[in-house]
């Protein structure tokens, strides 16, 4: 499928080029602009609302980028600091969006930091161990998204439990380890499926990062992560080896 005035072309670093209909780039930056609006809101709402835990101060609008209007809905329900006791469901629900927010951050961090630096993919291997640029950025999606969801749980739980910076990063390391990665092979799996069989099939190659439909891809690709999250981060919760939010 070739460029034509109805369509937009997105060049890729290695691959063939995706050419999407006109229509559809604009429906997908609509939804980005949704999802940032709620990231504002929610950005300001906890300024003004604290929450108890004040690392959930940069958790939320980062849920946002991904959860957008149904993860505000949540919010508003269930996350603001005046909102009712939360439930076993909705505990869970927060616990896994406080992970979700590291690997959001990191998504962004990674496949900008690639964009802009290619070498960081000979770091990681590419060219050497494998020829495909997405997996590079897979590889440093995971890394960057790792760090930082283990800071935020170290964030969380430090403070409950009067930890010290050793004891607060094993702590950390052993609530978050699990339910990182189980968010993250969701995120890929889904990502693989839009980046190797949707979008070539439909438009003739591969979403670039600069595109508003790779990046709502990622919306979608972020959500089946918090579905193989969850049940995670219930059963570590269970084990009291997690917080409960």
């Amino acid at each position: 499928m070739h460029p034509t005035p109805l369509t937009t072309s997105v060049g890729l670093a290695s691959g063939r080029t995706a050419a999407f209909p006109v229509p559809l780039t604009v429906v997908c930056t609509v939804l980005l602009v949704v999802a940032v609006a709620c990231a504002v809101f929610v950005a300001i709402d906890v300024v003004r609302r604290p929450q108890h835990m004040r690392v959930m101060a940069f958790v939320w609008p980062l849920t946002m980028l991904f959860g957008s209007v149904v993860w505000l809905v949540f919010y508003l329900r269930r996350g603001r600091a005046t909102a009712p006791g939360h439930g076993r469901w909705a505990g869970t629900a927060i616990d896994t969006s406080h992970c979700g927010a590291g690997c959001a951050l990191g998504d962004l961090v990674g496949e900008f930091g690639l964009a802009a630096f290619p070498a960081l993919g000979v770091v990681v291997g590419l060219g050497s161990l494998y020829q495909d640029r997405m997996v590079a950025g897979w590889v440093i999606d995971f890394v960057v998204a790792f760090v930082l969801g283990i800071a935020f749980q170290y964030f969380a739980i430090a403070p409950m439990r009067g930890l010290g910076v050793r004891a607060g990063l094993v702590a950390a390391l052993k609530a978050d380890t699990l339910s990182i990665t189980a968010w993250q092979v969701g995120m890929y799996g889904l990502m693989a499926v839009w980046q190797l069989a949707v979008f070539p099939v439909l438009f003739d190659g591969r979403a670039d990062v600069f595109s508003p439909e790779f990046w709502v891809a990622m919306q979608f690709a972020m959500v089946a992560g918090f579905v193989c999250s969850y049940p995670v981060n219930a059963w570590l919760v269970r084990r009291g080896i997690k917080e409960a939010m």
